[in-house]
């Protein structure tokens, strides 16, 4: 008669220790108990006043003119790409100063990382170049 023997994994790689995940559950529970408990307190000590005024829109203390429905120019939002076209590269060219800077120079894998930078640069001045032509550094 065969003998089935199971075999005998390390502890360490089939427990989760779930006790990490303590911290993470603490300030989830915190994030929904803030909200929850910030809309609960202006429900009951809120002030209840109605009335046309209150009924207004607001515009950073200006009276609203026109309608809401008022149409943008196109330069607008040219700039507002422009603007996030260069805000992520800042976000994404300071972690990789930080780890580039610790590689050897003369691995395979620095050679690697600065091609990937310089490809990302190549694509931030191609933007750069789009909003050139389309004339959003224009201000008249």
């Amino acid at each position: 008669m065969p003998v089935l023997v199971m075999p005998v994994l390390a502890e360490s790689s089939q427990v989760t220790d779930l006790g990490s995940y303590l911290p993470v559950l603490i300030i989830v529970l915190a994030a929904i108990g803030f909200g929850v408990g910030n809309m609960f307190a202006t429900f009951i000590i809120g002030p209840r006043r109605q009335g046309a005024r209150k009924a207004t829109a607001y515009e950073s203390g200006m009276n609203p003119v026109g309608t809401a429905r008022k149409r943008f120019n196109v330069r607008f939002y040219l700039i507002a790409m422009v603007f996030l076209v260069f805000d992520v590269e800042v976000v994404f060219l300071y972690p990789w100063a930080t780890t580039f800077g610790n590689l050897d120079a003369g691995s395979p894998q620095a050679g690697l990382w600065l091609a990937r930078i310089l490809f990302f640069l190549l694509t931030t001045v191609v933007a750069y170049l789009y909003g050139y032509r389309k004339g959003v550094f224009k201000f008249d």
